[in-house]
């Protein structure tokens, strides 16, 4: 779970609904349980939670990509998901 500054510091005043916003929110998420499964390799529940976020996220990417190239590619720039 993210702390209340965390999410602030992703957020910075940006539109909570948006897609930029949400595949922030899901990047840090996603990153805090990916360490935590290297602790846990055995967490199966937390492994599906895992996965289930990463789906979501390549979901709002798909739309996002769609909609507004422009903004698709500032995003994946951003933050750093494709190469």
């Amino acid at each position: 779970m993210l702390t209340k500054e965390e999410k602030q510091e992703i957020l910075k005043d940006e539109n909570t609904g948006g897609p930029e916003a949400q595949v922030g929110l899901l990047s840090k998420k996603i990153e805090k349980l990916f360490s935590h499964l290297k602790e846990n390799p055995k967490d199966l529940h937390s492994k599906r939670g895992l996965l289930a976020m990463v789906n979501k996220r390549k979901k709002i990417l798909n739309y996002l990509k769609q909609k507004d190239e422009k903004r698709y590619n500032d995003l994946v720039k951003k933050t750093g998901l494709k190469k």
